[in-house]
């Protein structure tokens, strides 16, 4: 089984056809999705759609290309709706949040960007939370907040930094999202940290509808596109694609517990439909 780490599943490209979309995935293989939010305007948005869809859990953050819009009233909205969602179980952590310096918007208010992600790491250590962060030529500067402020671990998402802040951000506890980048053969530095680092500091995501892997650019990317990410990822370092799978599980498990204990809790309601798994619903897979 594969999980998509970082899968924007709410996404308006997905509107056609987002249950279908879903099931291809589990058919795929992958059997778990994480849904970040992007901003408070879709809180609510990824709560629902993970609590229809089989195999799919959901993170809160402001994503700091909508940084420069938000103010103090919605961070106050975000730590309480991280504080009521610490009861559902299909609520994994903070995301996706993080700096940006490429986009020239974001970079024009990276002063506000700078002080959401401070506030966003302070409620990921308040309440014991992992994060999936988004970085674009921020590594650097990413790394020194995460040194002042320290969250439960989490994901880098589609990592692109050098083996060096590779190396750094796995010190901090940090697990690296590898997509769909990976399989150009011309991403020579990307390729080189995915058989470099340490098997175990790896996840496998693909940020869909966005970052497309070769075989589909330019075009839609898909969740279920994972497993065939897996499967080069597999390649890439002389691995059965079968124990890749099983690698990057447990590695996805070790940084979002509470998708851990999503997943459990599903297996005791596939197994006994009636026994408790923590509120996870008998819907699950």
């Amino acid at each position: 089984m594969f999980i998509d780490t970082h899968c924007h599943l709410d996404a308006a490209e997905f509107t056609p056809d987002r249950d279908s979309v879903a099931a291809a995935a589990r058919a795929a293989g992958v059997g778990w999705m994480v849904i970040p939010a992007i901003g408070r305007v879709n809180f609510a948005g990824v709560r629902e759609l993970s609590a229809r869809t089989p195999g799919s859990v959901y993170a809160l953050g402001i994503h700091p290309l909508f940084a420069a819009a938000a103010g103090p009233d919605d961070i106050a909205v975000l730590r309480a709706e991280v504080q009521a969602a610490l009861g559902d179980p299909r609520f994994v952590g903070i995301g996706e949040i993080g700096l940006d310096r490429f986009e020239p918007a974001a970079l024009a208010a990276f002063d506000t960007q700078l002080a959401v992600f401070r506030a966003q790491l302070r409620i990921a250590a308040d309440f014991g939370l992992p994060v999936l962060l988004h970085i674009r030529r921020a590594q650097d500067q990413v790394l020194r907040e995460l040194r002042r402020i320290a969250p439960a671990g989490g994901i880098a998402h589609a990592f692109n930094g050098s083996l060096q802040q590779a190396e750094a951000f796995a010190k901090l506890d940090l697990r690296l999202g590898m997509g769909g980048e990976l399989t150009f053969e011309r991403a020579l530095r990307i390729r080189r940290i995915a058989t470099e680092m340490p098997l175990d500091r790896l996840v496998l995501e693909t940020d869909a509808p966005d970052i497309a892997p070769s075989w589909i650019r330019p075009g839609r990317n898909l969740p279920a596109a994972t497993a065939r990410i897996g499967a080069v990822l597999a390649g890439l370092r002389g691995l059965s694609v079968a124990a890749l799978a099983a690698a990057t599980t447990a590695n996805a498990r070790a940084a979002l517990p509470r998708l851990a204990a999503a997943m459990d809790g599903a297996a005791v309601w596939a197994v006994d439909p009636a026994a408790p798994a923590g509120g996870l619903p008998p819907t699950a897979p």
